[in-house]
C-alpha cells in the first residue's frame, strides 16, 4: 500500500478483516507500507499491521513478494504510481478520483487496458457503490420496481471547512488535490448516482464558490486556498432524466451527509449516508389510501454483503464497505474477472468533474467529453 493516513487506515482495516469475514479465494498478505517518510511509513506499517516498509513507492514494484498496489495517496500522484505498478506486473486498487485530469486519468486507462492483456486487474475506490443499501437501491431501478428514472437529486454534505480557523492542508492545493469538494465528495455521489441508475451524465451547468481564501498553516502563516469549497450543478444523463447535485464541505452541522433520491414514474428511493442501513422506498403501484415511503434495514441476509457479517439488524458501518471492495477486488483477480468500477469508470467520473469544472469558468453549459 503506498499511503498511511486516512485512507490508508481505512484500506488496512480492510485487508486485515476481508479474509476473516469473507474468505475470498485469494488471501491478502500484507508486505509493505510505502510513505514518503521512512521513519514514517515505518512507524505506521507497526500500528497498522504491516510487515515491512518502504520510503519510496519504486521499492514496491522491485519486490517480488508485491502482486498488488494499493493507491491511497493525494491524487497528485495517482497517475505516476498506478501506470508504473500496471506496467511492472502489479494489480492496481485506487482511491477515487482516479486522477486529477481527464488527461491523467486517460493515461491510467491506457495502462490499465494494456496490462489487462497479461491478465493484470484495476479497480477504482468508489466504497459506497459497497454499502448494502446502494446495491439494493441498484438493483431496484435495474429491477424496474421505479419505473423510467425521471429525477436524481444528489447531495454531499460536510462541514469540517465550515471554521475559517482551520487549517490548511493538500486538500485544500489545488497542485495536490486537482479540486476540492468537486472531487473529493462531489466524485462520489456522480459515481453513486450513476451506478444506481444505469445512467450516464452528458452535460452539466454548474457554479463553484471558494468561501474562505487563506488558511493558517500549522507552525504559522497562511496559504492560499486554490479548490473550491462548494459545488452545485445541473445535468442531463443519457437516460433522459434531470439530476442536481451539491457537494460541500461547508454544510454547518452535517458530518458526512451523502444523500440520493431518484423519481421514477412508478416509484422513488431515498438514501442517506448517516443512516446508512436504511433505503426508503417508494412503491407507486400501491393502493393510494395506504401508499407511502418505507424503511427497508438493509441487514438481512439476502442483501449483498449483509450475510457476511451480523444477525439481522446489526449494522454495518463505513469501515466495512472497505473490506467489501477488497473482497470483490480479490476475487475478481482470482476469477480472471473484469473489477468494478474499472479505471474507465473513474475516466468516465472524470470526464464529469472535468465539465463541471468547465462550465463553472464559463457560465454556460459543458457538455460532458466522450458522452
Amino acid at each position: 500500500m503506498v499511503g498511511h493516513a486516512f485512507m490508508g487506515r481505512a484500506h488496512s482495516q480492510a485487508w486485515r478483516s476481508v479474509g476473516p469475514f469473507f474468505g475470498p479465494p485469494l488471501t491478502p498478505v500484507m508486505a509493505a507500507l510505502a510513505g514518503r517518510d521512512a521513519g514514517r511509513a515505518a512507524a505506521a506499517a507497526r500500528t497498522l499491521g504491516w510487515a515491512s516498509s518502504e520510503g519510496d513507492w519504486k521499492q514496491l514494484l522491485r519486490r517480488d513478494d508485491v502482486q498488488i498496489v494499493d493507491i491511497c495517496t493525494p491524487g497528485d500522484a495517482h497517475a505516476e504510481i498506478a501506470v508504473a505498478a500496471l506496467d511492472a506486473g502489479k494489480h492496481v486498487l485506487c482511491e477515487k478520483p482516479l486522477a486529477n485530469s481527464s488527461a491523467e486519468a486517460e493515461a491510467m486507462v491506457a495502462a490499465a487496458e494494456r496490462a489487462r492483456e497479461h491478465g493484470i486487474r484495476s479497480m477504482v475506490g468508489f466504497n459506497y457503490r459497497r454499502v448494502p443499501a446502494v446495491t439494493l437501491a441498484r438493483d431496484l431501478v435495474a429491477g424496474g420496481r421505479i419505473g423510467t428514472v425521471r429525477h436524481v437529486r444528489a447531495q454531499y454534505l460536510q462541514d469540517w471547512l465550515t471554521d475559517p480557523e482551520a487549517p490548511f492542508s493538500w486538500r485544500l492545493d489545488r497542485d495536490r488535490a486537482g479540486t476540492g469538494a468537486l472531487g473529493d465528495i462531489g466524485a462520489h455521489i456522480i459515481d453513486t448516482a450513476q451506478f444506481i441508475t444505469g445512467h450516464a451524465l452528458v452535460g452539466v451547468s454548474a457554479v463553484l464558490d471558494t468561501f474562505v481564501r487563506e488558511r493558517p498553516v500549522p507552525g504559522g502563516g497562511t496559504a492560499p486556498v486554490t479548490v473550491d469549497d462548494a459545488a452545485l450543478f445541473v445535468g442531463r444523463t443519457d437516460g433522459g432524466a434531470l439530476a442536481s447535485f451539491e457537494a460541500t464541505r461547508m454544510a454547518t452541522g452535517r458530518k458526512n451527509a451523502l444523500r440520493i433520491e431518484v423519481s421514477g414514474s412508478t416509484g422513488a428511493l431515498s438514501f442517506d449516508l448517516e443512516s446508512m442501513n436504511e433505503l426508503w422506498f417508494y412503491d407507486g403501484t400501491e393502493d393510494a389510501a395506504t401508499a407511502g415511503f418505507r424503511r427497508i434495514v438493509v441487514t438481512e441476509p439476502v442483501h449483498t454483503y449483509a450475510r457476511q457479517w451480523w444477525p439481522p439488524g446489526h449494522m454495518l458501518g463505513y469501515e466495512h464497505t472497505f473490506t467489501h471492495q477488497a473482497a470483490d477486488f480479490l476475487t475478481a483477480i482470482a476469477d480472471g474477472a473484469d473489477p468494478s468500477p474499472s479505471f474507465a469508470d473513474g475516466l468516465r467520473v472524470q470526464r464529469v468533474l472535468d465539465a463541471v469544472a468547465a462550465s463553472a469558468a464559463s457560465g454556460g453549459w459543458a457538455d460532458v467529453e466522450g458522452s
